[in-house]
């Protein structure tokens, strides 16, 4: 017997509030199959589905689903059923869903799927316990029938990142895994040892410690203890070396006897002008 779908608020995201922006740019593009789609459009739509769901990062040749893509020329299948063959294929779970936790994979798969992010920590929470009790595939069927995605995708439209405000992209900021998976696979392939050890039992070689280094460099760093300083004794420390600074004298000797200036007669130009008179 699966869990159900714990509750959890709602918050006023984006996608939910209705939006007076003038079409631009950052406009998503509506990739809509229909009954007149040229084989072109068809490309384009294929082409949208993998960028949605495998993101930027897992576009290459060898992960094409060409019978997926086969059905969908055909007419066989509609395009969530094509977002569905490709939630579900072998590449998204070896690439995406087995290098993640469970909330990360909540996190990921409702902004390729539903396009937008959780609303909160316990949204996650209750999408993470319908992974660990009906897996991935049954999260992305969870999704793809509900009534969030029916609503705004349909059967015909590829899913797309509602009204997207001033942040980057989603699939520009969400790679395919996260910081700990590579410095998990680094210490697993390290066999737990740790920079300092590779380096002293001397069978590491080179390759191994240069792997090592950017694992614990972080590590390394926050272990730094900068000396902490002492407001007080500094100030106190100041002012008795100002107390006992001797200033030397600097001032000039100047001397006794007065120098007079005598007035000097001179010929301003403005003696010439006519009318004022000559001294």
């Amino acid at each position: 017997m699966s869990i159900p779908l714990l509750e959890y608020p709602f918050t006023t995201q984006n996608q939910r509030v209705e939006g007076y922006e003038v079409p631009n740019e950052d406009t998503p593009t509506i990739y809509r199959l229909n009954a007149d789609t040229t084989d072109a459009d068809i490309d384009s739509i294929v082409w949208a589905g993998y960028r949605q769901i495998f993101s930027e990062h897992l576009i290459l040749s060898s992960y094409r689903q060409k019978a997926l893509e086969s059905q969908l020329r055909n007419r066989a299948i509609s395009v969530r059923d094509f977002i569905r063959g490709l939630g579900k294929s072998e590449v998204f779970r070896t690439q995406v869903a087995e290098l993640n936790s469970n909330y990360r994979l909540v996190d990921i798969i409702l902004k390729r799927f539903l396009g937008r992010a959780a609303y909160n920590k316990d949204e996650e929470i209750a999408w993470s316990i319908v992974i660990a009790t009906k897996g991935v595939h049954g999260f992305i069927d969870a999704l793809l029938d509900s009534d969030e995605y029916q609503q705004n995708f349909g059967d015909n439209i590829v899913p797309f990142q509602r009204r997207r405000y001033q942040d980057r992209p989603f699939n520009l900021v969400n790679p395919r895994y996260d910081g700990y998976w590579r410095d998990r696979q680094t210490l697993i392939f390290l066999g737990g040892r740790s920079f300092y050890s590779a380096r002293t039992t001397g069978y590491a070689t080179t390759a191994d410690i240069r792997r090592a280094v950017p694992a614990n460099f972080f590590a390394m760093a926050g272990k730094i203890i900068t000396g902490e300083r002492n407001y007080q004794r500094t100030i106190d420390s100041v002012r008795s070396q100002v107390r006992t600074l001797d200033i030397p004298d600097t001032s000039r000797t100047t001397s006794k006897e007065v120098v007079t200036v005598k007035p000097v007669a001179v010929a301003l130009p403005y003696r010439y002008i006519p009318g004022n008179p000559l001294n």
